[in-house]
């Protein structure tokens, strides 16, 4: 998890890099007893892979996690997706082992995908996505597996705009009326965010909520008794981060690392 393993891990993605691409090669040609090569039906090696920013070694720093991730996201902005790491050749390489380099905590709205928005292939990242990214002790623990077991280099809190279980909890709290079922526990998770919100005015009092609740819940993973110690080494960048439907950008709020 500190900086002493990331040699270590280098080691182990160059050498399973190499290795893969010897298994690759093996299958695709074949020395014939002249010493001619014979194609058979293998297709080419440029065409089982894809392009791919994150073909390298992983990102093992918070600054080149999140530059990666700002990367993938500029694309996608742009329309200009490169779709790394989706194939076949990808899904064997990491069919054994994973070390994501991000942990995104996002809403379960169907229009924020995490791996679309940021641009990133198989393997890249440990997702996790409820209700207006509220957090349970069973969401803080999948959170902490990729720091605390793999050396997962960063935490993203991402809230978004016209966040609808935000709109309900907003609603359900300012009129005091619970809402139906398991629903309630999402607007008691979102009760600190409306408290900080509710005696000030604001122009979108639910956009602002949202952006309250995704800067506490960052902080509360930054000082989480587990993940602190990452967080002071400099091993471990906890951010929180807005996503707007209109425009497809990401920017942050808080805890973005320094290079």
């Amino acid at each position: 998890m500190g900086s002493a393993g990331r040699p270590q891990r280098r080691a182990l993605l160059t050498g399973g890099l190499a290795a893969t691409a010897a298994m690759l090669t093996a299958c695709s040609t074949k020395s014939d007893s002249k010493g001619g090569t014979a194609t058979g039906n293998a297709q080419p090696a440029a065409a089982a892979t894809t392009p791919a920013p994150s073909a390298g070694l992983r990102p093992d720093s918070p600054w080149e996690a999140f530059a990666r991730l700002m990367d993938g996201n500029k694309r996608w902005v742009a329309g200009k997706l490169q779709h790394p790491d989706r194939d076949p050749v990808r899904r064997q390489f990491v069919s054994q082992e994973q070390k994501p380099y991000g942990v995104i905590l996002s809403c379960i709205d169907s229009r924020v995908p995490p791996e679309l928005l940021f641009d990133t292939g198989l393997g890249d990242l440990f997702v996790m996505r409820t209700g207006g990214q509220v957090v349970s002790p069973v969401v803080v623990g999948s959170a902490e597996y990729g720091p605390l077991t793999a050396g997962t280099p960063l935490i993203v809190v991402l809230g978004h705009q016209r966040c609808g279980a935000v709109k309900a909890a907003h609603k359900a709290l300012k009129d005091n009326k619970p809402l139906p079922g398991n629903l309630q526990s999402i607007a008691e998770a979102l009760r600190p965010a409306y408290r900080e919100i509710a005696n000030q005015k604001h122009a979108d009092p639910v956009d602002a909520m949202t952006r309250v609740h995704v800067k506490q819940t960052a902080a509360d993973l930054r000082s989480n008794a587990d993940l602190s110690p990452l967080v002071r080494k400099g091993d471990l960048g906890v951010i929180s981060a807005y996503y707007s439907l209109d425009t497809g950008r990401v920017d942050v709020l808080s805890g973005a690392p320094s290079a």
